[in-house]
């Protein structure tokens, strides 16, 4: 059954309501719903539509306001990246570095902690989620990441709290009431083997809040992702929640470059590979170039392989990250050189629908519905 889209006009509205604060408390399984939705939809085998970091080609990323519009527009899965505190909660930040994503450089009281740290090799400075508790963190506000192809989500700039774990499945569980649907959440563990070093490690609180919350069991609204291999097989036999094993078109695992592991992104998709992440992983997040390249001039070039190795390794495919801005499509597809213009993301979306993957993660979770409901024709 297609699901009913709320009008952009409308949503506006909607997510001017006041979405901090909820304390609903941890749920039953039955709270949660039952069935393996990732993978059938909503009772069917559909692809899925993942709202990446909620909706934040509307509102700032990793607000529960963007987790709400994604929602409210009709996705089912929100993608959470977690970051630990420093007195050990898990925050929904796309990196623990939070200059960028907060208001942190305005606060005189938190001059003295900015710093520089080494993190997965990169010389990173700037002010850190391990180094402020959950309260101190609570006094900052998100504001926009990408202002130069997001200049009208700068609105919203100052007007949302840094969104706890807990306040997003909160969230997730009080919409799916009122919605009357099953929602779900995709917690990607970030940095693992960075927080490990330096004893703070976010699996263990992880495992802590899933098994709180019910989500402990394979049925679960809840998808945990990582871009490291090690973490994923060592939460494979702590917990039942389902597992994606995050991949890059470049670059190794984090932790394989650690240990002197000499294996890359590439030899994990390679079908031996994913004959291997099948061992403990359901789903594969590939970068979306692994699915469909872009040919020397920028263009979306030909398939590989990759969706008919995974699928016959048993691995459901889902690519990321989509969005509507003419920077991050295909050039053949870009409607200007303007930063903050949309492009035909439809055409881009319809691609990899006929290339066979089971969903994707996309900025712009309304425009990505539209693409799946074109391409189911219903």
């Amino acid at each position: 059954m297609k699901r009913k889209r709320v009008g952009v006009l409308t949503l506006a509205g909607l997510a001017l309501l006041s979405v901090t604060g909820f304390a609903v408390g941890s749920a039953s399984a039955a709270e949660s719903g039952s069935g393996d939705a990732a993978a059938h939809g909503r009772g069917h085998d559909d692809p899925v539509i993942i709202g990446h970091r909620g909706a934040p080609g509307y509102r700032p990323e990793h607000t529960l306001a963007s987790y709400e519009l994604a929602f409210r527009m009709g996705a089912d899965w929100v993608d959470v990246d977690l970051v630990p505190t420093k007195d050990g909660q898990l925050v929904a930040r796309h990196e623990p570095e939070i200059g960028g994503t907060t208001d942190v450089a305005k606060h005189p009281e938190f001059a003295g902690r900015k710093k520089t740290v080494v993190l997965d090799g990169v010389t990173t400075t700037g002010w850190f989620t391990q180094d402020l508790t959950l309260a101190e963190l609570k006094t900052l506000r998100a504001v926009e990441r990408i202002p130069q192809n997001r200049p009208h989500n700068t609105l919203y700039n100052g007007r949302y709290q840094i969104a706890s774990y807990q306040e997003v499945l909160d969230l997730t569980r009080r919409l799916g009431r009122e919605l009357h649907r099953t929602l779900g959440t995709y917690p990607e563990v970030k940095h693992s083997t960075f927080f490990q070093s330096i004893g703070n490690p976010t699996e263990p609180k992880l495992v802590s809040i899933l098994k709180r919350n019910g989500l402990d069991r394979p049925d679960a609204p809840a998808i945990i992702q990582s871009f490291e291999v090690s973490n994923l097989i060592a939460l494979h036999k702590q917990l039942r929640t389902p597992l994606l094993q995050l991949t890059s078109a470049t670059g190794a695992p984090a932790d394989f470059v650690a240990n002197g592991d000499k294996r890359t992104y590439a030899d994990l998709v390679t079908p031996q590979g994913l004959r291997e992440v099948a061992k403990y992983a359901k789903y594969l997040g590939p970068d979306k170039a692994q699915v469909i390249p872009r040919d020397k001039n920028d263009n979306l070039g030909t398939p590989t392989a990759l969706v008919a190795d995974a699928h016959k390794a048993g691995l459901k495919v889902q690519p990321y990250t989509f969005r509507n801005e003419n920077p991050f499509l295909p050039a053949n597809l870009r409607s200007s050189a303007a930063p903050d213009a949309y492009g035909d993301v439809f055409t881009e979306e319809a691609a990899f629908f006929k290339a066979g993957v089971d969903g994707f993660f996309a900025d712009q979770p309304d425009t990505a519905l539209e693409s799946l409901h074109a391409f189911l024709g219903r």
